[in-house]
Parts: structure tokens; C-alpha cells; sequence
């Protein structure tokens, strides 16, 4: 079994989060006006990972399949509703090109049945929270 550790601390100064792991960095806050939030970095629907996720599984199957890919555009968009806030759904939209100009379709079906965040949201995880030292 594989583990990814990401560490979070807030930013002196401002209400936002600096979120690390290994040497790659992001700054989590909130939009301008909400909550203290300043816009200073992805927030949490953002970072939802899908399509980043599905980016580099594009990749990862044109690799497998031993093809070459050229241009890739993918659009996320996460729909949110309810008190406590939930993502109640998310359409992907995938533009992907092959360097030989062939149809992409395997290789978009392939990362499809690869896709690590897809999947995982697919079928449900459970979040453990536990409140640990002062840090």
C-alpha cells in the first residue's frame, strides 16, 4: 500500500494556507470577502484534483499504450450545493490530440479507467479527522 503525506500551515499575516509536499507547493484560501478569505490561492473545490489528476493519467495511458500526445485541454467544473457545502456532481470535458492525428478515444478511455481521483470519488472513501497536539 502506497501513502502521499501532504502538510497545511497558515500563512503569517493572512487567513490562507500553505499546503506542501516534497518540494511542490500550493496556497489554499478562500474567495475575497468570504470568511477572512483574501483570494490568495486555489480553494477547496478547486483543488478537488480532478482534472489535474486526469491530465497526467492521460499521459500515463498514452505512455502504456506506446503513443505519443500532443496537445491535452481538460475542464472541470464542480457543482456545489447544500449546509455543509458538498460537491453533488462534476463533468469533465477532454480535449486530447494525438502527435500522429489519430482519434484519441483508447487512449481517453484508458486514463478514464485509470484515473486515481475518478475513481476514488466514484465509489466513496472514508475521512478519518482527529484532532492532534498544538502544532
Amino acid at each position: 500500500m502506497a501513502a502521499v503525506t501532504i502538510e497545511l500551515r497558515n500563512v503569517e499575516g493572512t487567513q490562507a494556507a500553505m499546503g506542501w509536499a516534497g518540494a511542490h507547493t500550493v496556497v489554499v484560501d478562500r474567495p475575497e470577502g468570504k470568511a477572512g478569505g483574501m483570494g490568495l490561492g486555489f480553494n477547496g473545490a478547486q483543488l478537488l484534483a480532478l482534472g489535474g489528476c486526469f491530465c497526467n493519467d492521460l499521459r500515463y495511458a498514452a505512455h502504456e499504450l506506446g503513443v505519443g500526445l500532443g496537445r491535452i485541454a481538460v475542464s472541470v467544473t464542480v457543482e456545489l450545493e447544500g449546509a455543509p457545502l458538498l460537491t453533488t456532481a462534476a463533468t469533465m470535458s477532454v480535449q486530447c490530440e494525438m502527435e500522429d492525428g489519430s482519434d484519441a478515444s483508447t487512449v481517453i478511455e484508458k486514463a478514464k479507467a485509470i484515473c486515481m481521483v475518478a475513481n476514488s470519488l466514484g465509489r466513496g472513501f472514508p475521512v478519518a479527522i482527529a484532532q492532534t497536539g498544538r502544532s
